[in-house]
């Protein structure tokens, strides 16, 4: 199956990464890129004295980067100019900027390897604990958040069609909207992209629109909820006891609790059962 195609928001991901390997390592030059097909295109380099690492294209099975690719796994040249483990496609784009020992570390996702984060030195170093640490947990930081962007195209393109005002969707149906809806809850709270959670946001409001449609008509409004209070209401909703909404939101049971018992003051409720029938009723909930 081929990979997701590089949504442009996601190139971000890699510069904010170059830049933090830059900081936290002893290593003058780090730089990086998405794949797109079964290409990286290096777009983000911090530390150049050149411009030869600028367009560079790293193909699989070529050169150090297109080994780990392949291998996903990190590779490391101590002395990029005499090994003999890699072919040499791209010696004028790492010589000419100097590097002597490099460092590649794939970003792989779902087993597949989505683009790559390098760090250069421009003499031989070894590489420590610290500076593969670092430049892992860099390629794992941005392999998750591409996860969690991909599952939001993937519910995107699986949204059904709203179905015209007042045909109600069978009980089945409405359950699995109601169990999709609390899924991008969670998804949501995990994203900082402002344009991801936006689209989010938008997805959220058609799920719950599907779910009302010919349920009769919207309670007066009440008190509007946080985001944090909608999320753990839409676990509630279904069936999660607050051990289970912890675990999902990544939140102490103290703080669902709370979260909890301030939604149900909002919505004049004593129970959350009652809290999550009062939410749906005003539309807050599907």
């Amino acid at each position: 199956m081929p990979a997701p195609t590089a949504r442009a928001s996601d190139d971000k991901l890699v510069q904010s990464a170059v830049a933090r390997l830059a900081e936290r390592t002893a290593f003058p030059v780090a730089f990086g890129g998405l794949a797109r097909g079964n290409a990286v295109h290096v777009n983000s380099i911090s530390g150049e004295r050149t411009r030869s690492l600028r367009g560079l294209v790293v193909h699989e099975h070529r050169g150090l980067g297109g080994q780990a690719m392949v291998e996903s796994r990190p590779r490391l040249a101590l002395d990029y100019r005499a090994s003999r483990t890699i072919t040499h496609d791209y010696d004028g784009a790492i010589l000419g900027a100097g590097i002597v020992t490099l460092l590649a570390v794939p970003i792989v996702v779902s087993g597949r390897s989505r683009g790559m984060l390098y760090c250069g030195s421009r003499h031989a170093a070894p590489v420590g604990d610290a500076v593969a640490r670092h430049a892992i947990a860099a390629a794992d930081e941005i392999a998750g958040e591409l996860r969690i962007r991909d599952e939001v195209e993937r519910r995107l393109a699986a949204m059904p069609a709203t179905e015209p005002p007042g045909a109600a969707l069978p009980p089945a149906a409405r359950e699995e909207v109601r169990e999709s809806y609390a899924e991008l809850r969670s998804i949501a709270a995990g994203i900082d992209d402002p344009a991801v959670r936006e689209r989010l946001a938008r997805l959220e409001e058609r799920w719950a629109a599907l779910a009302r449609d010919g349920s009769g008509p919207l309670d007066a409004p009440v008190a509007a909820l946080s985001p944090r209070e909608t999320d753990v209401l839409a676990d509630a909703a279904r069936g999660s006891t607050n051990a289970e909404i912890a675990a999902a939101l990544g939140l102490k049971e103290a703080t669902v609790k709370s979260y909890l018992q301030s939604a149900m003051g909002k919505l004049d409720a004593t129970t959350r059962h009652a809290a999550v029938a009062r939410a749906r009723r005003a539309g807050l909930l599907p």
